[in-house]
């Protein structure tokens, strides 16, 4: 059994870590749960404050994901054609480059977006790096908490 607990943790680790890069994959949940999973395997690995304090770290880091990027454009004057076209151009980037196909898409297609919307160039591609870094300062957020957990995973299993 703890082989399967151990494996079960592991994916779900893995997974977690992949999941901070793949938008379809959420990265710190697959890691809050991998330290749910052990704490039901062995009751006395985590406390109930723990798991707590970790669950509204994921809804937090979870929120900031989705809404960092949009708050940050809209500071930025980003359009709706910006920020469509910077969702589009990450699906189009994951499916053709992966994975930093999906950041760079979702670069120029905030770029390409603003064009579209009917600004210059440079107030373009100044609206795409803003939601390019704020993009990428949500991905470091979401790496830092799957890696804390996994470790936490980690450590405590062994």
């Amino acid at each position: 059994m703890e082989y399967v607990i151990l494996t079960i943790g592991v994916v779900l680790s893995v997974a977690g870590i992949i999941g901070c890069f793949v938008p379809a994959i959420p990265g710190p949940p697959l890691n809050y749960i991998a330290l749910t999973v052990l704490k039901l395997y062995d009751g006395s690995s985590f406390s109930t404050t723990f798991l707590v304090i970790t669950a509204l770290a994921t809804i937090v880091v979870t929120a900031l994901d989705y809404f960092l990027p949009i708050w940050g454009g809209k500071i930025y004057g980003v359009s709706k054609y910006g920020i469509w076209g910077s969702v589009l151009g990450m699906i189009v980037g994951f499916f053709f480059f992966p994975p930093f196909g999906m950041i760079f898409g979702l670069f120029l297609g905030a770029v390409i977006g603003e064009i579209f919307f009917g600004k210059e160039f440079s107030e373009a591609f100044k609206s795409g790096w803003a939601t390019f870094l704020l993009s990428l300062l949500a991905i470091l957020i979401k790496l830092s908490v799957s890696i804390v957990f996994t470790f936490y995973f980690v450590s405590y299993f062994f």
